[in-house]
C-alpha cells in the first residue's frame, strides 16, 4: 500500500509486475477441472449449465489478474454478483458455487498489484458485490462479520507483501546508490593516476623527440595505450552509473594487480614489492589496497617535485597489512601535506575498513605515503 505520506488514490502500481507464467495457467486449469466437477456431481444445484459458463469465464480474469487487475476484480466479482442477483429468485444455495472462491485472488491481486485508484474503486465495488450477496443469501450477524474479516484478511495480507516489496526495492536501491557512489570514485581514482602517466610520457616524450628522435614514436605509442585503457575504463563504470540493471563489468582490481603499476623504462621508475602471505583478503581489503597505492601514485607523479623512483611496498604484519608508498622528490623545510579531496578520501577509505593513513613528508626528502588495515575487514 502507500509507501509514504500521498493519498491513497495517487499510489502508483508497483514497476515490475510479473507476467503470466506456467504455473499460474496451471493453477487456472485446476480451477475449470474443479468447476467442471462441481457443476457436474455437487447435489442441489440449479442451471448448472450456466453455472459452468459462469465458473468457466472467471478463468481469463485469473490469468489478467496481475496485469490488469482492476479489470480482472470487475470481471470476476461481477460474475460472483450476477450469480447473487439470479439467487434472489432461487432457493438459498441453489446457485452457491463454492469454485468461485478464486474471486478472493482477484481482491488480493487488487491490492497487491493495482494503483491507489484501481484499488480505490475496486474495493468499493467488492464491498457492494459482497453486501448484495449477503443480503441474497440472507445472511446472519455472524455470516456479515466472518465474510467481511475474510475479505479485510485478503486485502490486509496484500497490503502486507506490497509493503515488504516495496521495502526490499528502497534497500536495493540504496546498495545500486551506494555501489555507485564506490564506483564514482573509482572512476575519480582510475583517471586520475591514468591522466597523470599520460601527462609523464608526455614531458618525457619533449626530451626524448629532442635527443633520441627514433625513440618518440615508442612514447607516443605509450601515450595511445595509456588514453585507450583510460576511455575503456571510464566507459564501463559510466556505463554501470547509468544503466539501472545490472551490467556485467571487469571485477574490481585488487593486490594481484599491483604489479601492473610497475614500470623501469620511464622516469620516474615504479617499483612494486609484495611480502609476506596476501591472501586471502577480503574483497574490500584487496580493492582498498589497490586504489590507494594506485591514488599515492598518482599523487607522486603529480605533485612530486623531480622525482627519480616511486615504491610501492605491500606487507602482511600479523592481522594487519601495511601499504607504503614512497618517492625520492625533493621536499622543502616545514612542507605539509596538501588537504585536497585526494588524501581525504583515501583517509576515508581506510577509516571505514577500521584502519589508518598517513602522508608526511620523509626525513631523506620525498613523500611517505602509509596505511594500515586490518586483513578481514569489512565495509
Amino acid at each position: 500500500m502507500p509507501t509514504n505520506r500521498r493519498p491513497l488514490w495517487r499510489e502508483p502500481r508497483p514497476a515490475v509486475v510479473p507476467p503470466a507464467g506456467a504455473l499460474d495457467r496451471l493453477l487456472v486449469g485446476v480451477y475449470a477441472v474443479a468447476v467442471l466437477v462441481e457443476v457436474a456431481f455437487r447435489p442441489g444445484l440449479a442451471w448448472r449449465p450456466l453455472l459452468a459458463v459462469i465458473g468457466l469465464a472467471l478463468a481469463p480474469a485469473l490469468l489478467w489478474r496481475r496485469q490488469h487487475p482492476l479489470l480482472a476484480t470487475l470481471v470476476g466479482w461481477g460474475l460472483a454478483g450476477l450469480l447473487s442477483v439470479l439467487e434472489l429468485t432461487m432457493d438459498p444455495g441453489a446457485l452457491d458455487l463454492w469454485a468461485l472462491m478464486a474471486v478472493l485472488a482477484l481482491l488480493y491481486s487488487l491490492a497487491r498489484w493495482g494503483s491507489g485508484g484501481e484499488i480505490a474503486v475496486g474495493t468499493a465495488y467488492v464491498a457492494i458485490i459482497t453486501a448484495l450477496g449477503m443480503y441474497a443469501t440472507s445472511a446472519g450477524r455472524a455470516d456479515v462479520v466472518g465474510g467481511s474479516a475474510l475479505l479485510l484478511c485478503v486485502v490486509a495480507l496484500a497490503a502486507a507483501f506490497r509493503y515488504r516489496a516495496d521495502a526490499r526495492d528502497r534497500e536495493r536501491l540504496e546498495i545500486r546508490n551506494e555501489e555507485r557512489v564506490a564506483l564514482a570514485r573509482d572512476l575519480h581514482d582510475t583517471i586520475a593516476h591514468h591522466v597523470s602517466a599520460i601527462a609523464v610520457q608526455a614531458q618525457a616524450g619533449g626530451v626524448v623527440a629532442r635527443m633520441q628522435p627514433d625513440r618518440a614514436v615508442e612514447v607516443l605509442a605509450a601515450i595511445e595505450a595509456e588514453a585507450s585503457r583510460t576511455l575503456a575504463e571510464m566507459r564501463t563504470v559510466v556505463r554501470v552509473l547509468r544503466d539501472d540493471e545490472v551490467v556485467d563489468y571487469a571485477p574490481a582490481p585488487g593486490i594481484a594487480d599491483l604489479p601492473a603499476l610497475a614500470r623501469a623504462d620511464a622516469t620516474p621508475t615504479v617499483e612494486v614489492t609484495l611480502v609476506g602471505s596476501l591472501n586471502p583478503l577480503s574483497r574490500p581489503v584487496d580493492t582498498a589496497l589497490y586504489r590507494l597505492a594506485q591514488e599515492s601514485l598518482t599523487n607522486a607523479l603529480r605533485h612530486a617535485s623531480s622525482p627519480t623512483r616511486v615504491a610501492i611496498d605491500v606487507r602482511r604484519e600479523g592481522a594487519t597489512i601495511r601499504l607504503r608508498v614512497t618517492d625520492d622528490g625533493l621536499t622543502q623545510s616545514g612542507a605539509t601535506p596538501q588537504a585536497g579531496f585526494g588524501l581525504l578520501g583515501m583517509a576515508e577509505r581506510a577509516q571505514l575498513l577500521g584502519g589508518s593513513l598517513t602522508a608526511r613528508p620523509a626525513p631523506e626528502g620525498g613523500w611517505v605515503v602509509e596505511a594500515v588495515l586490518p586483513v578481514d575487514a569489512l565495509p
